[in-house]
């Protein structure tokens, strides 16, 4: 079904078309009667006819209204009109994340921010059994107020679900496949882990992982090359998201971050010396950061320190000798066998007690 500006189907009237993909197309549209703004996916007309494409619709439709989270695309409705299956769904304004890589560099707070919400509709997803398998920057959209929407559950399958897709048939975007993807074997949350981590590496390099002039190249090095570090291409990224990133990317899944909320975790434990900083951009942050001026003091109270336990040993090689002596021309008093002699030093006179180690307030690190 091809629709046109202007031309109502069912309740909807069509503004305008949104995009195309390998299955369909999506529409905006507008409900007649709540004239409220969504989005419209119709099947391509020359495939309404390939029973697998249809059921693989009916699946996406079933599979998107059992997902009800803030991170992701809600479906609104489905619906029969004219023979012809439709799917209508939120309406989200915003960018892709292709589109924002493309227009500009993502600061790194940002990045960190941005993933982690898709982090959050990932573990969601996968709670209720739901592998995405197509996660890549131009299915993740930014909205003006900065929430994230994880979009196109299309080649989505239930875990327990093995009729999708059939044996050895790939499915998904090759630039952001794992490799257990590429090579058709059964696929859990680690997979989607995988792709987001590529995706993250893309972010904040500003470069793909893995390239190669052909999709056999591609999916070879997925499966064979390691992948240049991220801090190798911008050195201003710090060590623990070099790490993290890499650790997404292991070839073997068991190497990875288990769940999405564990990597989502990973990304909070730095995000905080982001956020303190204003929203650096990537070439903004410092290699080092500067030592705030409470440190400074911190190492005068130890210099003070220092110096009066120096003091204080000084006095102390004096005044032992002097005490020895004394203590040999005294008469001695009779000590019992099982009772050993013990020396101690005497006590120290008040200008020789060291001067009170300084007490540091509590230390506090910001919530992630």
């Amino acid at each position: 079904m091809d629709l046109r500006t202007g031309q109502t189907l069912g309740d909807y009237e069509i503004l305008g078309l949104l995009g195309t993909g390998g299955m369909g197309k999506v529409y905006q549209v507008r409900n007649n009667i709540s004239h409220r703004i969504e989005a419209m996916k119709v099947l391509l007309p020359d495939l309404t006819v390939d029973a697998d494409l249809v059921d693989r619709f009916l699946r996406e439709i079933r599979i998107s209204a059992s997902l009800d989270h803030p991170n992701i695309a809600g479906l609104r409705t489905a619906q029969r009109v004219d023979n012809q299956l439709i799917m209508v769904m939120e309406f989200v304004e915003g960018s892709t994340f292709d589109a924002l890589m493309q227009a500009s560099r993502i600061p790194i707070d940002k990045a960190i921010d941005y993933t982690s919400q898709a982090l959050s509709a990932l573990s969601y997803a996968h709670s209720k059994g739901v592998i995405h398998r197509d996660i890549k920057p131009g299915n993740i959209m930014l909205t003006p107020s900065g929430t994230v929407k994880l979009m196109d559950f299309g080649i989505a399958k239930l875990a327990t679900d093995r009729k999708l897709t059939k044996t050895g048939v790939m499915v998904g975007s090759v630039y952001y496949m794992s490799p257990e993807q590429i090579e058709g074997r059964d696929l859990d949350a680690r997979s989607d882990i995988y792709s987001l981590g590529v995706t993250l590496y893309q972010i904040v390099t500003g470069q793909r992982p893995f390239n190669g002039d052909s999709e056999y190249q591609i999916m070879a090095a997925h499966l064979k090359e390691v992948p240049r570090p991220p801090s190798a291409i911008d050195q201003s990224l710090p060590f623990e998201l070099n790490e993290i990133i890499l650790m997404a990317l292991a070839k073997d899944p068991a190497k990875r971050f288990q769940t999405a909320d564990a990597f989502r975790g990973a990304l909070s434990s730095i995000s905080p010396k982001f956020a303190a900083a204003g929203a650096p951009s990537n070439s903004a942050i410092p290699a080092v950061p500067p030592r705030p001026p409470a440190n400074i003091h911190r190492v005068l109270y130890m210099t003070a320190g220092s110096l009066a336990t120096i003091a204080l040993i000084a006095a102390a090689v004096i005044e032992i000798p002097k005490y020895r002596h004394a203590s040999a021309d005294s008469p001695r008093v009779p000590v019992k066998q099982d009772a050993p002699q013990t020396l101690t030093a005497p006590p120290a006179t008040p200008s020789e007690q060291p001067a009170p180690a300084p007490v540091e307030p509590p230390v506090t690190n910001p919530a992630p």
